[in-house]
């Protein structure tokens, strides 16, 4: 089960695996409300001030999330070509302007930094997005993902993109989608085991990020080299602002996984979407969005 089976969610993919980037689009051609959590001190987005609660636009069309740092914000103009063409976005009387928030995770390290996600791969993803099971792995924004960069790339261990879902008797569906890039090791939250993460090159045997913080003053590295990316959702009605507190609460997924979380090297960025008219408790809809973001993250590094 995979974030495609809430009802209006399609995801496509699209990467270049000799260079080892890519992007991921969720498409909700018919709208949805959207809200937006940015934890992580290193973030790369677009069009996120828009999701605040106070501001005119109340829906979104598509959610691109792409590597490439920076420069793979421009897939998601793709994206928005796409939309276009098919006669999808906000209606300002001239035209319709489709409505598509970003986020960016660093890739280039471990690829060709030259090959980066641009508007033809962004476009190229939202047309092939359907509402089949999600492909999971080295795949889209996780192409060229890593985790446990404590010790430098060479020490990584190899990230990815994960999906899951959960369905109650009632009929309420939520879902997420999440690009694992991140700075620190991916832990089963149960077990505390590391499942990828920073590695003795010698030995091949982790070496425990958290620890090694202990150990030394100042944690290497350069701001924004990192990430974890993705989003939720549900076939219910939420306003801005409750899709912005659900978005807030899945975050605590990276908490009870990564070690370290949020640090000032990762920008990790959580979008929140609600596709559906059924009332459902926020809390509820918040506590389901994090059970199922936390197996998405193991997902993503082959749990």
């Amino acid at each position: 089960m995979t974030i495609t089976n809430v009802p209006g969610v399609k995801v496509g993919h699209k990467q270049n695996e000799v260079a080892r980037t890519g992007c991921t689009v969720i498409l909700t051609e018919d709208g949805a409300t959207c809200g937006v959590d940015v934890r992580g001190s290193a973030p790369g987005t677009r069009e996120t001030d828009l999701l605040d609660p106070v501001n005119l636009v109340e829906e979104v069309h598509a959610v691109s999330l792409a590597g490439g740092s920076a420069y793979g914000l421009d897939a998601a103009s793709g994206v928005m070509r796409f939309l276009e063409e098919k006669n999808v976005g906000m209606d300002v009387g001239v035209a319709k302007v489709p409505i598509v928030p970003s986020a960016i995770l660093f890739d280039l390290a471990v690829g060709d930094a030259n090959v980066r996600p641009d508007q033809k791969m962004g476009y190229e993803a939202a047309e092939i997005a359907s509402p089949l099971p999600v492909k999971q792995g080295a795949v889209g924004a996780g192409c060229g993902a890593t985790v446990g960069k404590i010790a430098g790339f060479e020490a990584a261990s190899k990230g990815g993109l994960g999906s899951a879902s959960v369905e109650l008797e009632n009929g309420l569906v939520v879902g997420a989608i999440v690009a694992v890039n991140a700075v620190g090791d991916v832990c089963d939250s149960m077990t505390g085991e590391i499942l990828a993460g920073a590695r003795n090159l010698e030995t091949g045997e982790f070496l425990n990020s958290a620890q090694m913080m202990r150990k030394q003053a100042e944690v290497e590295g350069i701001a924004g080299t990192n990430t974890t990316i993705g989003a939720v959702a549900v076939n219910a009605k939420l306003t801005k602002a409750e899709a912005k507190k659900v978005a807030q609460m899945s975050q605590n997924a990276l908490g009870r996984t990564i070690f370290p979380a949020h640090t000032m090297y990762d920008g990790d960025t959580i979008f929140a979407l609600a596709t559906g008219e059924q009332r459902a408790s926020v809390d509820l809809i918040g506590q389901l969005a994090t059970e199922v973001m936390e197996e998405a993250i193991l997902n993503a590094v082959g749990k």
